[in-house]
């Protein structure tokens, strides 16, 4: 069963990837790229993992990553069965505070280079909060030290009602009593999200450190100063209800 305060957490895993792995992902996404791949994935790509209701890709970009960004959907088979690996060393410590979830989605290549950020918002328990699989969290890990680059996490979080629909999760559907979801439009195209009063939480972890958030936690990026910031990440998801103690 899931609730609520599982799609409103945060936590780290420090050691996640160790310095030779961090080092082996960046010469895998060196080869991948190479001379053509960041104009492919970055300023000639017409796609996007984001979506807004009635927005199309292009518009669903300029919202979210409006100076641009690398973005690389399908990773060489070495960087995720390095990263798969590191994961089901670690699960146990992720599925502690996260205990719907069941798997993940594939992971995805992220890079900003100078300048380059996310804007604030809430990815939901997208597509749809009342089928499976449940996108119960996300999780990044960096494998660039943020403190000479710039490009810092963070989140943000309110005490405002105007984030929530009004409708709570039915009984019997898998959620514990009381689940709200978050409005579709949990970002910068609408305008009561503008305005809407925030507090903003940022972190800067370590290599290597992987960064577990829920999918309703509203979430961004700085822009990064200098050089450029190298990240993967993933979905975890709730396949199934699990079974009563």
């Amino acid at each position: 069963m899931i609730h609520i305060a599982e799609t409103l957490s945060i936590r780290t895993v420090e050691g996640f990837l160790k310095p030779d792995e961090i080092e082996r992902l960046n010469l895998v996404m060196d080869a991948t790229l190479g001379s053509l791949g960041r104009d492919r994935y970055g300023t000639a790509r017409r796609t996007t993992i984001h979506e807004i209701p009635g927005h199309s890709p292009a518009e669903a970009q300029d919202v979210y990553e409006p100076a641009g960004r690398i973005e690389v959907t399908e990773i060489p088979y070495e960087a995720t069965a390095l990263l798969d690996q590191a994961l089901k060393l670690h699960m146990a410590a992720i599925t502690r505070t996260l205990p719907s979830v069941t798997g993940h989605r594939p992971w995805i290549y992220l890079e900003y280079g100078s300048g380059q950020y996310i804007t604030p918002h809430a990815d939901g328990i997208a597509p749809d909060p009342l089928t499976r699989p449940r996108q119960v969290a996300a999780a990044t890990v960096t494998l660039t030290d943020i403190h000479d680059t710039g490009g810092a996490f963070y989140v943000e979080t309110t005490g405002s009602d105007a984030v929530w629909t009004a409708d709570e999760a039915p009984t019997g559907s898998g959620y514990a009593e009381g689940m709200r979801f978050a409005h579709d439009g949990t970002d910068m195209s609408s305008p009561w999200f503008r305005t809407m009063p925030r507090t903003r939480w940022s972190v800067a972890p370590a290599p290597g450190t992987l960064v577990v958030f829920g999918s309703q936690l509203i979430h961004g990026t700085a822009p990064v100063r200098a050089d450029r910031v190298r990240k993967f990440l993933t979905l975890f998801v709730s396949e199934w209800e699990a079974s009563p103690p």
